[in-house]
């Protein structure tokens, strides 16, 4: 007999899954997930963390290690940094290229940067003078185009010497000509200048003053050097000789503590 007109179709009764069937399933569904293909995933899952740690450090964030007493008080033997490296704008690998700088570097800034006469090694110091500034130091104080500036943050822990090395004669290239100036230049630690930053370098100094490897002793940072600006101190220990310093003598204090 026929249905009638306008009726829907009766519903076909679900068959019921044996429980062969679903074992079945089950297997066809995790036949790829064998050895092979797990270590597959986690290669994978490798891979990309990698590459996303290589573009982190690259472009955004790189740590750094404080190994002097340089910088003390601002940053101590111990001190583990994050670098902002988009703060002055990037590096490109391999292209000599850099991404747009967030902003210039300031007077005051602490700066990380390649090491002039080593590019292999890191230095962390204060940026004191832009191209243009004449800088000049007497009796440890430091003067910026004529202007005495005030730095709270430096500290002198050998005030009474004031050594005269050999590595200062460099500085006669940069020397504003005076009248003193052609008597003869004789630079100390504490006391040199008048010199002029050229352009396209800093000069930087070490808020250590009495120990301090510094634009004293072996001149200008090219802009080119610049890597970055540490911004927070995100681990710090107390190094001695006891085993495992690093883990029983953290300065929890200044974890978290702002570079400025």
């Amino acid at each position: 007999m026929s249905e009638p007109a306008g009726s829907s179709p009766s519903p076909t009764p679900a068959r019921a899954i044996t429980a062969e069937q679903r074992v079945g399933a089950l297997r066809s569904v995790n036949r790829g997930a064998g050895p092979v293909s797990f270590l597959w995933e986690w290669a994978k899952i490798l891979a990309v963390s990698v590459l996303l740690f290589l573009f982190l450090r690259t472009f955004l964030v790189e740590a750094f290690k404080i190994p002097s007493g340089s910088m003390e008080r601002t940053l101590l033997v111990g001190d583990f940094l994050l670098v902002n490296k988009l703060a002055y704008g990037a590096e490109v690998p391999f292209t000599h290229r850099r991404l747009p700088k967030l902003r210039e570097p300031h007077d005051g800034d602490v700066i990380v940067f390649e090491f002039p006469q080593d590019p292999t090694k890191n230095f962390v110091k204060r940026l004191v003078g832009q191209p243009g500034d004449t800088l000049e130091m007497r009796e440890g104080q430091l003067s910026r185009n004529g202007r005495t500036l005030n730095e709270p943050y430096v500290v002198h822990s050998e005030p009474d010497l004031d050594p005269a090395p050999e590595e200062f004669r460099w500085q006669r290239d940069y020397l504003v000509k005076t009248a003193n100036a052609t008597v003869g230049y004789h630079p100390s630690r504490n006391n040199w200048g008048p010199l002029v930053v050229p352009a396209g370098n800093y000069f930087v100094l070490g808020d250590n003053r009495d120990n301090s490897l510094d634009s004293r002793y072996w001149g200008f940072v090219a802009d080119s050097l610049v890597k970055g600006r540490p911004f927070v101190i995100y681990y710090s220990y107390a190094p001695d000789t006891v085993d495992f310093a690093w883990l029983t003598r953290i300065r929890w204090q200044r974890v978290g503590e702002r570079v400025h």
